[in-house]
């Protein structure tokens, strides 16, 4: 493994997740649930944004990895499946919308390694319906992870809403990523 300062950043990722858990963990005699709401959205944004960093500096310095293309994705799924996770146990996300999206993440993460050991690894390269995912996705965990009133706006119903269009998409995704399979999987 190399360590270089996308890699560096993928791990302190990973590294983060017990954190962002934990905040939600802390007693109320410690920390107000408004600030548990507050520093979960920071952290997670955070990760976020660190996920982005990873990927624009392995380009922009060259430093792309084998070990970076395995591991930042992983890094990605497991934010995501922890987010949902406590979202689900506080009651801000319904068990099926987040068993929808981590479902497909897993699935679509072994279509992606069979199609690679097949050598067609690009027929199931990232979309843009895949990044629309994404970004609703991102998008609603934020809002749901914050769920305090903001100004006049609802930031549950917000979430809520967007977590729903989020989960159309992954489904949507994952159809358009087996579709694109579909050649290779009557074959195999």
């Amino acid at each position: 493994m190399r360590w270089n300062i996308p890699n560096i950043l993928t791990v302190l990722r990973i590294l983060l997740i017990p954190v962002f858990v934990g905040i939600f963990y802390l007693p109320e005699t410690m920390i107000s649930p408004h600030m548990v709401n507050l520093c979960a959205t920071l952290a997670f944004a955070l990760a976020a944004v660190t996920d982005w960093l990873d990927g624009y500096l392995a380009r922009a310095l060259n430093q792309a990895s084998a070990f970076g293309a395995f591991l930042d994705p992983v890094a990605d799924k497991l934010m995501v499946a922890a987010a949902l996770i406590v979202l689900v146990e506080f009651g801000r996300v319904g068990a099926v919308i987040a068993l929808i999206i981590i479902g497909r993440e897993i699935a679509i993460s072994a279509l992606r390694e069979w199609m690679a050991a097949l050598g067609e690894g690009k027929s199931v390269a990232v979309a843009m319906v895949g990044k629309l995912k994404t970004g609703f996705q991102m998008a609603a965990i934020l809002i749901l992870l914050y769920h305090d009133q903001f100004w006049l706006l609802d930031m549950q119903l917000i979430g809520s809403v967007m977590i729903y269009i989020a989960a159309f998409l992954t489904l949507l995704s994952m159809a358009y990523y087996l579709k694109a399979a579909w050649p290779q999987m009557r074959e195999g």
